[in-house]
């Protein structure tokens, strides 16, 4: 059977295209699947997508080198779909006699259209030689009005149209009594993760998603401040981009929660990222499905989530695998989190039971629920045989002719020829090596190297190379200080296991590795190749916890992917280093509470704070420093002396903060080092105050401002 989906941009990184995706993938390994994407607009789709699933266009936008791009008819309104949607979704003129040319020739046995405007279109130009299946990924009563009235009128005339939720479809068979279209529920597909599941002791909660109104992050930021006064020790992240970002921002300087909650901007795989947590928050208004409900559950964190329409309450089983709340109520929200806070057994009792839960919405049960609905239409589900490589899309060809059948007497010559032939020749070995044999010595296989990585519980970092991009003998692997080019190597050991890894140790204790970013290869001891390693999972979730090691010189290591997808290791390495546990700004002070690494206070001490201005002009501040142990210290600048020693004129002075143990001993570094963030410039945020601004460096250094005038 072959099943076509119909997407509007496969090249993008929405929830429609991740679960299209899944399923299409799982669904591939018995029947013929593609996805025709009716924009093109990248070279390759940002999301993993099964090598079996083809992958077709109708429109191809790229910026350089898409046939398309100039045509007057994207110019030109679309007749059939309503305004709105035709804007949002990019349909056009172009987008009509496309789809329709398309819906017409198509040799597919199903076709599955993803959002609203090519439910209507497949409704419009769809063919009764196919069976014709219509999704929707929201809520009913949440499309704009003629958006709604226009889908209305295409649903009827399509075999099946499915929700995400089981209250949704039951909305949709009340608003359509009586017609013959089927009206059903079929969750999206989420695939198991990859990753090590949480073990519920990290003290973090996580969310993640757009920040949009509708995922309401506004009163999780209000929740978390009656959490913040009960539990201090523990922290919030929130994952994402959007239009509300500034608000929340501001929301979070308001209540004084810079230390306690974290905007982490958008990350992917955010596998990673919900597997450091020990709880999961999501705080809807409405959530048609909540894939990143599952996405956690995935990793075994257990979700809070508000009661809200549809999905939560169809996902979570409130009390054992997670917990539902009141909807829009953050006291509610509050009560939950400290909850699972202070239940350890509990939170743990439910991440082992969410990982259960979750299974239910992987994408082969999803897949095997779409064949049930097909069949149920007349649909042949039978698998079937991959069909030979179609010709490009745009483009006719010939069928090839049939070969004749070869007659038996033929293929029995055949075969006695193949037994017989080697007998004749005999045994004797050729006096020089096969052809292939020498060219295999010419000719290496280039390296293609992705691997993962993991921090184990000694707090080293093990690196797992995939062994289908290796090949030879005497492999390593490499660490490479940037703009220094000296390589550190590591032993790259092969599996037990035939098909596993082969891995290498960055021992923490015995491998040296100087301040700087640190990118990984790996070497062909036979001729010398060389590759840079792709990051596949750079997992994070040991360092949240560990502690660095005792004594002198302080080390840190944090892996992460670059922005162009190698893995790579950001280290620093310091004599002594002040750790920045905290930083707190009231009306007239900030005052840091730090610990000391690579060495401690002694009863001989005298330490002060000394800011260091980066220009001539301005003057430098010290300030006294409280001990509060042998590791431990405080110490509060005030904003008036801070300002008084600025540099005169209306320009900016910026003054970096080292601790002294004496008034003349060497500078020590206030900086933010410990944990899993690479950058702490980009997370670690503090608001201006009466002028003020303490903020990190892009070293993770601690550094105070008074910005221009």
């Amino acid at each position: 059977m072959k099943i076509s989906f119909l997407l509007q941009n496969a090249y993008g990184i929405g929830g429609t295209i991740r679960s299209t995706f899944n399923v299409a993938g799982a669904l591939a390994a018995r029947h013929d699947v593609e996805i025709v994407s009716i924009h093109r607009t990248g070279g390759t789709p940002k999301l993993p997508l099964d090598r079996k699933v083809k992958l077709v266009h109708l429109i191809d936008q790229r910026a350089d080198t898409g046939a398309d791009r100039d045509n007057p008819l994207l110019q030109q309104d679309s007749t059939h779909i309503p305004p709105v949607e035709a804007k949002g979704a990019h349909f056009s003129a172009l987008t009509d006699k496309r789809v329709a040319e398309h819906l017409a020739r198509t040799d597919a046995d199903v076709v599955i259209a993803t959002r609203p405007g090519l439910v209507m279109y497949l409704a419009e130009f769809g063919q009764d030689r196919y069976l014709r299946i219509g999704q929707e990924h929201r809520i009913y009563g949440t499309h704009e009005p003629n958006i709604r009235v226009a889908q209305d009128r295409a649903i009827p005339h399509l075999d099946a149209h499915t929700a995400v939720s089981d209250a949704d479809a039951a909305t949709h068979r009340e608003h359509f009594p009586g017609i013959k279209t089927k009206l059903i529920a079929l969750p999206n597909g989420v695939p198991a993760s990859e990753v090590e599941p949480s073990d519920g002791s990290a003290k973090l909660v996580v969310a993640a998603g757009r920040l949009i109104p509708v995922k309401r992050y506004d009163l999780l930021v209000k929740a978390w401040a009656t959490v913040a006064a009960a539990r201090p020790d523990w922290k919030l992240r929130i994952y994402g981009r959007g239009p509300q970002q500034a608000k929340l921002r501001e929301q979070i300087d308001q209540l004084g929660l810079n230390d306690h909650i974290t905007l982490m901007g958008a990350h992917s795989p955010i596998e990673t990222e919900w597997a450091k947590g020990s709880i999961a928050a999501v705080t809807s208004r409405e959530e048609s499905f909540g894939m990143t409900i599952v996405e956690a559950m995935n990793c075994g964190v257990p979700v809070v989530a508000t009661d809200c329409p549809h999905g939560p309450g169809e996902i979570i089983s409130d009390g054992h695998d997670g917990l539902l709340v009141t909807n829009l109520d953050s006291d509610a929200i509050a009560k939950g989190l400290l909850k699972l806070i202070e239940d350890d057994e509990l939170r743990r009792t439910m991440g082992r039971a969410a990982l259960v839960s979750a299974e239910r919405y992987h994408p082969d049960a999803i897949a095997r629920r779409y064949e049930e609905l097909i069949a149920s239409l007349g649909g042949d589900t039978g698998a079937t045989a991959k069909p030979a490589k179609a010709p490009a899309s745009g483009t006719t060809a010939d069928a090839e002719p049939k070969p004749a059948p070869v007659p038996l007497s033929k293929m029995l010559r055949r075969t006695a020829g193949k037994i017989l032939r080697p007998l004749r020749r005999g045994v004797a070995k050729p006096a020089t090596p096969p052809v292939k044999a020498v060219l295999k010595e010419i000719v290496r296989k280039p390296l293609r190297c992705t691997a993962s990585c993991r921090v184990d519980a000694a707090g080293n970092i093990v690196v797992s190379v995939d062994r289908k991009g290796l090949s030879g003998d005497k492999l390593s692997l490499t660490v490479t200080r940037r703009k220094e080019g000296k390589p550190v190597a590591v032993p790259l050991r092969a599996p037990a296991d035939p098909k596993g890894p082969w891995t290498a140790v960055l021992d923490r204790r015995e491998l040296k590795l100087g301040e700087g970013r640190w990118d990984l290869h790996v070497v062909r001891g036979d001729d010398g190749a060389r590759r840079r390693v792709v990051s596949h999972l750079a997992e994070g979730r040991g360092l949240v916890e560990l502690e660095p090691l005792t004594g002198a010189p302080f080390t840190w290591w944090v892996p992460y992917p670059t922005v162009d997808g190698f893995l790579a290791l950001r280290a620093w390495h310091r004599t002594a280093h002040a750790e920045a546990r905290a930083v707190r700004q009231d009306k007239t002070t900030v005052t840091i509470e730090g610990t000391l690494h690579g060495t401690e206070f002694t009863a001989d001490s005298n330490p002060v704070v000394v800011g260091t201005p980066r220009v001539d002009t301005a003057e430098k501040i010290t300030a006294e420093v409280t001990v509060v142990d042998e590791s431990s210290f405080t110490v509060s600048l005030p904003y008036d002396k801070v300002r008084a020693a600025r540099s005169v004129g209306d320009e900016g002075t910026i003054w970096d903060l080292a601790l002294r143990l004496t008034p003349d001993g060497e500078p020590i570094k206030i900086a933010r080092l410990i944990g899993d963030i690479v950058d702490r410039n980009k997370t670690d945020l503090y608001p201006t105050v009466d002028g003020v601004k303490p903020y990190f460096t892009v070293n993770s250094d601690l550094a105070i401002s008074v910005p221009a005038s």
